[in-house]
């Protein structure tokens, strides 16, 4: 599949449009040996190589980042006025085709995973597959005795959760459906609010070792777990 040289340069974090097109028309670009300076110049990038400054480029046409989202930042794309979960992205991991896979609310921080795999993406927040999502959420006031029985059965109209109860204010719960604004309205309904929360586990990817605002790109290991979890080839 051809793609625009200047696109695919921004997709693979080198910077804005407009910013690869100045090392484009700077003669900063090769293809399969060539200088190319036209920014929209046509081109397969399985099928040719590409070096910027001298140095080859690694292209992927799929890309996937685990991002460790921060409070008070917005799970989208782009805003005009709020900093977004791609504006946290360095340039080297930034591509203007990632989406988040599902939401989490403003208030809430935690794992996200951003990939440009559509299918993947689909298959991931699609209710057939039950992809596992784990929370841990601290509580205004303590829990009812039979929390733990009443998330089991079902609760404001959710489907069955798993409670696990850490002390009386503070619990873990694992979800396999993501409606919106899910666990909190699942603790508002037993008399107990969050007042933090925090996504740990997204299917077999778990949030340890990244700090608020921290992102990276997944490991081998990671992507092929992911894959398999929802049946789909890498």
């Amino acid at each position: 599949m051809e793609e625009r040289l200047d696109r695919l340069l921004a997709h693979l974090g080198l910077g804005t449009r407009k910013e690869v097109g100045k090392l484009i028309r700077a003669g900063a670009v090769r293809v399969d040996g060539a200088v190319v300076r036209d920014r929209g110049f046509k081109l397969d990038p399985e099928a040719v190589l590409i070096e910027l400054n001298g140095e080859p480029l690694r292209y992927a046409r799929y890309f996937h980042v685990l991002l460790h989202k921060p409070a008070g930042v917005l799970t989208a794309t782009r805003s005009e006025s709020e900093t977004t979960v791609l504006d946290l992205l360095p340039n080297a991991l930034w591509r203007d085709d990632l989406k988040p896979v599902g939401r989490l609310d403003r208030d809430t921080e935690g794992l996200l995973l951003l990939t440009n795999h559509g299918e993947l993406l689909h298959r991931l927040t699609h209710p057939r597959w039950k992809v596992a999502k784990v929370y841990l959420a601290e509580l205004e006031v303590p829990l009812p005795p039979d929390a733990r029985e009443r998330f089991a059965a079902g609760i404001a109209s959710f489907a069955p959760a798993e409670l696990e109860v850490l002390a009386p204010q503070r619990a873990r719960v694992t979800l396999r459906e993501g409606k919106h604004r899910q666990v909190r309205r699942m603790f508002a309904a037993l008399g107990a609010p969050v007042v933090y929360l925090r996504r740990e586990r997204f299917g077999p990817l778990a949030l340890e070792g990244l700090a608020p605002g921290e992102a990276r790109p997944l490991l081998k290991g990671e992507l092929a777990a992911l894959y398999e979890a929802v049946k789909l080839e890498p």
